[in-house]
């Protein structure tokens, strides 16, 4: 276990080689600052290649900045190969061990694990060192399974943790990886392209073709086939491109169904609906409900389907026919859940209003098109909140160049100020 600890310094602070960290991605990093300094466990969740093991290096990095010696920071990457014989939470415990023997580090240890589920039974070591009161732990793991997210997770930590989604870059992101102006043309380059962060250090669109297509491939088989012993790989990936080409569109498992028997594909209503299953649990996409207005309940049954990230359409499925609007309303979905909502399709009679979001007290009504081109697309827009009967906020999204008026008090934003909008009103 020692040989394999010096492999593991390597991928350390204070080891031979440097860390890097990648881009500063600051709103998330503070938002863990904010929880640091008790034993909470930090709990970071998303998609592979979403960029958790870049946040959590740059925490550890300023944490060392901050007077922590760089021997009380233990880094695990688990998607490493030097580190596969780290199969069980005995194991874990082992290199712990034999880390604290080693290092002798004094005063508070810093444990990060990165896709901690690929550790057996890992939340035994997560639990007991957060709770070893006759030592000092702060412990920060992540995982790319949204079963971490839900009440598996709260089970196992015993509620004794805190939570963080990581998306791939947002807009806001990309301007200042890229140094872009803010405007419509970044926003429809970065509409046309994609925020998974190794993006954005490859130039050629065919490299990055690939690489979104290893992404996506990995997650399928490491995250879905191994992990569920998959019979039918195919019929899960064409169950995610039918998602992809449908985001943003009402769709149900029935209808999926259907779809494949149309094609000449024999396949059945459990087999689909699991498989959705598993594709939303790998955070590839994430399902938005439907929410009666009226009545204030979530509407079983049809519901929308948005990308984790606009790459997976962009690289891997362009042909598809595919309006700009759709492509607006899945970004201006990823930002609400940025900035913390609960997102929800609105159910009005015979209408639907794009968004129904909540965050605390506030809610916010939300309208997504590409352009307010003429009169006929501006009532069509605006028309979507007629009949909502209370007072809360209504928002029409657009990438128009200029701003429109505030109409029946709709007011009307565009789409590269909607960052600075939520933030500025929280």
């Amino acid at each position: 276990m020692n040989e394999k600890f010096n492999l593991l310094r390597k991928y350390n602070f204070g080891g031979t080689n440097s860390i890097d960290l990648g881009y500063k991605r600051k709103e998330y990093t503070e938002k863990i600052a904010d929880y640091l300094g008790n034993r909470l466990i930090k709990v970071l969740v998303g998609q592979r290649r979403s960029g958790k093991s870049y946040i959590l290096r740059q925490v550890a990095r300023q944490l060392i900045d901050d007077g922590v010696k760089p021997e009380n920071t233990l880094f695990i990457n688990m998607e490493f190969t030097d580190l596969e014989f780290l199969k069980t939470y005995k194991e874990l415990d082992e290199l712990l061990k034999v880390y604290k023997e080693n290092l002798k580090p004094v005063g508070k240890v810093y444990i990060f694990i990165d896709e901690v589920q690929m550790i057996e039974s890992w939340e035994k070591v997560v639990n007991s060192y957060s709770q070893d009161y006759s030592d000092n732990y702060e412990l920060f793991i992540s995982g790319s399974n949204s079963k971490m997210l839900s009440g598996e997770l709260a089970s196992l930590l015993s509620g004794r943790y805190v939570s963080f989604e990581i998306f791939p870059f947002s807009y806001f992101e990309f301007l200042g990886i890229t140094s872009k102006k803010e405007d419509r043309a970044s926003y429809l380059e970065y509409m046309q392209g994609g925020g998974l962060p190794e993006l954005f250090m490859l130039n050629k669109q065919e490299v990055k073709r690939n690489y979104v297509s290893a992404v996506k491939d990995t997650v399928m088989l490491r995250d879905i086939v191994q992990r569920y012993n998959v019979r039918d790989a195919k019929l899960l990936e064409d169950i995610f491109m039918y998602l992809v080409n449908n985001a943003s569109n009402l769709v149900s498992v029935t209808g999926i169904v259907n779809y494949f028997k149309s094609q000449g594909r024999k396949t059945g209503y459990d087999a689909v609906a699991t498989y959705i299953g598993y594709i939303e649990d790998t955070f590839l996409v994430h399902r938005c409900d439907r929410y009666d207005i009226k009545g204030k309940d979530i509407l079983s049954g049809n519901a929308k389907y948005y990308m984790n990230d606009l790459a997976y359409k962009n690289y891997l499925y362009p042909g598809y026919g595919y309006g700009y609007g759709f492509l607006v309303e899945n970004l201006v979905y990823l930002e609400l859940k940025r900035a913390g909502f609960d997102v929800y399709v609105g159910a009005l009679r015979n209408k639907e209003v794009d968004f129904v979001t909540k965050k605390a007290d506030r809610i916010i009504y939300w309208q997504c098109t590409y352009m307010l081109t003429d009169e006929a697309t501006i009532e069509r827009e605006y028309s979507a909140f007629k009949g909502i009967d209370d007072n809360f906020e209504k928002i029409v999204v657009s990438l128009d160049d200029i701003v429109m008026p505030l109409r029946d008090g709709i007011k009307h934003v565009q789409a590269w100020n909607l960052y600075a909008l939520l933030r500025k009103e929280e």
